[in-house]
This record gives C-alpha cells, structure tokens and sequence, in this order.
C-alpha cells in the first residue's frame, strides 16, 4: 500500500512539519538545561542556542564555539536543536555563521537570522550560510529561519518568504513594537493588547499569510507571562486558532507543555484523520465516503498534515495509522 507522502504531494515542495515551540536558550547552563528536558519530553520542541542575545560583548567567538560544541555533541539527543546568529549589522555576524558551520554543520537543525531589513539582508545571509556548508563539506543545506521585527522586513516579508532554504518566519513582537518609537503602546507587548492592536494584527496576519501561501511555517512571537500556565495557554491557543500560527517561542521551561499542548490537534480530529486516511489507503486513495461526507485527494493532505503534527506532538495515535503511516522502514 502506497504511503501519503508519495501519493498526496507529487511534484509540490513538502511543507515541513515542526515541532510546535522553539524553545531559546541564552547561557551554556539554559542550553544544557533545555538539551535534557528535551531528552525527558522526547522531540516534542526544537532548542535555539542563542547566540545574539546570550552572547556577552566581546565573547561573541567564544559562546558560538560552545553552541556549536553543544549542537554536535551527544546532548543533542534527537538532532533538533538550532541556533540564532547576530544580525547583518552586527560585526560578528558572519564569523558566527563559520564557527557554528565548522563546529556542527552536520547536526545544526536550522539557523534563525534576526533583524533583517528586509529580503536583500535574508539573501547575503543565506549566501553566506550556504558558502559556509561548501567550505566545511556538509553535505546538506541547512534550513533557514527569518525573523520578521523591521518594518522594511514586514513590507517585503512575502519576497523573504519565496526565498528558498527559507523554512519558517517568525515573528519578533518586542522589536517590531519599539521600532514603531511609541507609536504602539507597552500594552500592546502582552495580552490581550498583542492580539488587538490594529498594526500588530496586521503584522500577525500577514506573517502567516505569507508563510502558509509560500508552504513555509509561521512561528509566532513570545508570552511574557512564565507563571499563569492557564494564560500561557490561552496566548497560544489565540495565535493558533485566530491567526493560524502553527509553532511559538519560548523563553522559560514552564511554557514549553502549555504550547504544545494548545497547538497540537485535538484528539478528536486525529481519530478523524486516522479513520480516512487508513480508509483512503485502501481505496488506493480515490475518493471515499465517511459518516456521509465525500473525501479525495484535497481533503486527504488536509487530515495527514494534521495527523503529521500530532505525531510530532508526541501524541498517542490509533494503532492502525501508527503501523501503516509511521512504523520504521
């Protein structure tokens, strides 16, 4: 029996499937620290070894190279740890990207660019990235993660994301909120104002617009709360359900489960998804009827993409999509 993966998407690019946080981490103690949650809570969140803001003045060499080391050592359990280099203004911008390369270019999951000014920054970057991969024989071309913070970013931020290796656009709410020179009140930095505001909305809406419409994913900025679990929650289930962000940052361990828990799919829909697409399978994917509904191929990249997620949610699926959809080779 065929799989959907070389049935559903034939001659389109994949759309990546990514863990639902992006968990960052400033210090060598946070990374490690990061390194052995994900270890106990299995690939359910990716780790961005930060190496802009965790990095002091003048130790910027010195906390790549400890980020690459981190990144290509056996702490690395699960190979699903990035890193954020300094933007292309900053001076050691381009050296990060050459001791990361050197260090971990073979395990490095994908590296974010901050700041960018817009997609002629994105571009000199990634050349920079991809020269680097050749000069150290990765082998691989690594995934590339933009932050949108800038205006000149937002405006051009459909080009950033039609740029290829691009992987996921993020959104920076802090910097685009201080760029606007308090334009934008402090309010609009935490909720409910960072989900009402008019400018932020629209940079929200169009972020993800431009992410989905280019197959690329949309990643959604930081809560400042690290307490409220339920609040935590709540912010992630909003940027999930009202503007369609399929993955969040997070800065403080006690965030990472309320994320995932609230940008995973719900258990209903995964039965769903099971049920078709186990249906679709043996129909040899032609169209089939279920609970009076019609279903083909267009439905079908539908419920697998959502059954993608919650696999890489760590949620528990049927056994019969377990076996057919994502049992070992």
């Amino acid at each position: 029996m065929r799989h959907p993966n070389d049935v559903l998407f034939s001659g389109e690019k994949p759309f990546p499937i990514l863990p639902a946080v992006d968990h960052y981490a400033g210090s060598e103690k946070l990374m490690r620290k990061a390194l052995a949650l994900q270890q106990q809570f299995g690939p359910v969140f990716d780790v961005t070894c930060d190496c802009e803001d965790g990095a002091a003045a003048g130790a910027e060499a010195e906390h790549a190279r400890m980020a690459g080391t981190l990144i290509a050592s056996d702490e690395n359990r699960h190979g699903r740890v990035g890193a954020r280099i300094h933007d292309i203004t900053h001076a050691h911008w381009q050296e990060d990207i050459e001791l990361l390369i050197a260090a971990a270019g073979q395990r490095l999951a994908f590296l974010t660019l901050p700041k960018a000014r817009g997609v002629a920054d994105v571009s000199v970057q990634i050349d920079a990235l991809r020269a680097a991969e050749v000069r150290h024989a990765t082998g691989r071309s690594i995934p590339v993660h933009v932050l949108i913070e800038t205006h000149g970013a937002l405006r051009e931020v459909w080009e950033i994301a039609a740029l290829p290796g691009v992987e996921s656009i993020d959104f920076g709410l802090m910097d685009f909120v201080s760029a606007h020179r308090g334009a934008i009140p402090a309010s609009a930095m935490t909720s409910p104002g960072q989900f009402e505001h008019p400018l932020i909305v629209r940079a929200k809406s169009e972020i993800a617009a431009a992410a989905l419409a280019n197959g690329i994913v949309p990643a959604h900025n930081v809560t400042t709360e690290l307490a409220d679990l339920a609040l935590i929650r709540a912010d992630a289930e909003r940027a999930r359900n009202a503007f369609g962000f399929l993955r969040m940052w997070s800065i403080h361990p006690n965030q990472i489960v309320p994320i995932v828990e609230a940008m995973r799919p719900d258990y209903s829909a995964v039965e769903t998804a099971s049920e078709i697409l186990c249906a679709a399978q043996d129909a040899d994917w032609g169209p089939v009827r279920h609970q009076g509904k019609l279903h083909d191929r267009a439905s079908y990249r539908y419920w697998w993409e959502l059954l993608e997620r919650a696999q890489v949610a760590g949620m528990t699926l049927p056994a019969l999509a377990r076996q057919r959809f994502f049992a070992p080779q």
